[in-house]
């Protein structure tokens, strides 16, 4: 036993009784399990690898190299492990970059029958459901896309920090009745910073820190000039000092950030072929707003996409860049588009029992790809598109919160669709889908005439229609 890690009798005095033998098939003689932890890792093998198919290895590189060794030297192609916190990512590289093939698995699919719980029965548990073929892997992309990945969510987390100092500039001003935030819609725009910055430097003039705004403001110079009027407190005045130092840390945090998003993005897009055809023009030219990047996305994200996903409506380059690095580019992971949309949970989760549908609901979920659908699809309702009249059909029989998952789920299968190359989407317009689902549902009162032997008359001609016979 000694330093090496081996699993003896520290999880108890008594030798541990090994897992029987199962009753099932096994697809997956090959299969290890592994129980991550914050300090330890306990890896299960078929009990004919090894004298000790348990062991236990500390999360220093070294031993993870060593137990990764202890793999090889058992025959084992594939591993199985929990998505435990962030614990299970070195593992999961390194063994990745050895060429096993791991699946990470929801830890809500390996719970283990009521009893005595321990990290060796855990990690035999899971080398057992994984040699009978009773795990599916969790998705994960390709590792050059996952790099990418790390890179919009720590920005987005950025921006989420700068976003709580905002807050924090804008209660400094009310404490002095400096009631700003009532006159322009944001404090951190054009007007506002020159207001802010001029606080900071001690100016406490209305008069003066009015003449920052800008011609496009619709409040007038009199109305920021009496918002600006109020108490202008040393204490608060430093608290505004030094949340607008850290918002700039911030911001200049975000550039940094997004110099390197672009080299990682035309990075990879230059390690694919360049397409046949040259990207569609722009569905729209506005220039990039708010905290989006300002810098080229759309053609390189072509390039490596090897689709044009800016072509849906309310899908914009960032948009498109965020969800790329969270779903990725190949669309094969899912059989189809029905399970891609389950993968989201944007499509309804079915609970039958007895015949009965007991629930319907979408089962709540932190997948950030279905966020930015949910944010295109609370964009599209104000939008005269299909998409929009799709939503606003949606919100006035089902209501809002239901008509934006709905349109999210909408808003997937398109795509799911572009991104497999079934699809080169172009929006038929709100008209077009006015007469569309009118049609759908003329055809439908049809049939339900036709099954009740009743005749439909057009109200505008007084005509009868000929596909159906009175009674």
């Amino acid at each position: 036993m000694g330093h090496s890690g081996s699993f003896t009798r520290s999880e108890g005095r008594k030798k541990f009784k090994r897992v029987s033998p199962s009753l099932l098939e096994r697809i997956n003689p090959n299969a290890a399990g592994i129980d991550c932890g914050s300090g330890r890792h306990f890896v299960a093998v078929p009990s004919d690898r090894d004298p000790e198919p348990v062991r236990s290895f500390s999360t220093f590189t070294a031993e993870l190299n060593r137990l990764a060794d202890w793999l090889q030297a058992c025959g084992i192609e594939t591993v199985a492990m929990e998505s435990t916190g962030v614990y299970w990512i070195p593992i999961y590289e390194i063994l990745e970059a050895r060429g096993f093939n791991v699946v990470l698995v929801n830890a809500r699919h390996v719970k283990n029958v009521a009893g005595r719980k321990t990290d060796v029965l855990d990690c035999q548990w899971i080398q057992e459901l994984h040699s009978v073929g009773l795990l599916s892997g969790s998705f994960r992309p390709v590792a050059e896309i996952a790099a990418l990945r790390v890179y919009l969510r720590h920005r987005e987390k950025l921006i989420q920090s700068a976003s709580a100092h905002i807050q924090r500039m804008q209660k400094a001003l009310v404490q002095m009745n400096l009631q700003l935030h009532n006159v322009i819609s944001d404090i951190v725009g054009l007007t506002g910073m020159g207001i802010l910055r001029d606080i900071v430097a001690g100016v406490t003039d209305p008069e003066v820190l009015a003449t920052h705004r800008d011609p496009r403001c619709k409040a007038s110079h009199k109305e920021i000039t009496a918002s600006l009027t109020g108490h202008y407190r040393a204490e608060h005045l430093f608290t505004l000092r030094q949340n607008l130092e850290i918002y700039d840390t911030f911001q200049n945090q975000i550039q940094v950030c997004d110099r390197e998003i672009e080299l990682r993005l035309q990075s990879l897009a230059a390690k694919r072929d360049q397409p046949n055809a040259p990207p569609p023009p722009a569905r729209s030219k506005k220039n990039p707003r708010g905290n989006e990047p300002r810098f080229e996305i759309r053609a390189p994200l072509y390039r490596l996409a090897g689709a044009d996903l800016t072509q849906i409506d309310t899908i914009g380059p960032y948009a498109a860049l965020r969800l790329v690095t969270e779903i990725g580019t190949d669309m094969t992971r899912w059989r189809t588009e029905r399970h891609f949309t389950a993968w989201l949970t944007l499509a309804p989760k079915n609970k039958v029992s007895g015949g009965r549908l007991i629930s319907s609901k979408t089962q709540p979920s932190a997948s950030r790809a279905a966020a930015v659908l949910r944010m295109c699809a609370m964009v599209a309702s104000r939008t005269s598109t299909a998409l929009g009249a799709y939503y606003r059909r949606l919100a006035y029989r089902i209501g809002k919160p239901k008509a934006i998952t709905a349109t999210a789920r909408k808003l997937a299968i398109l795509v799911y669709r572009v991104l497999r190359g079934d699809l080169d989407y172009r929006d038929p317009g709100a008209e077009a889908y006015e007469a569309h689902h009118r049609t759908r549902t003329v055809r439908n009162l049809r049939k339900r005439a036709r099954a009740l032997g009743l005749a439909l008359v057009d109200l505008a001609t007084g005509e009868q229609d000929p596909g159906v016979q009175p009674a």
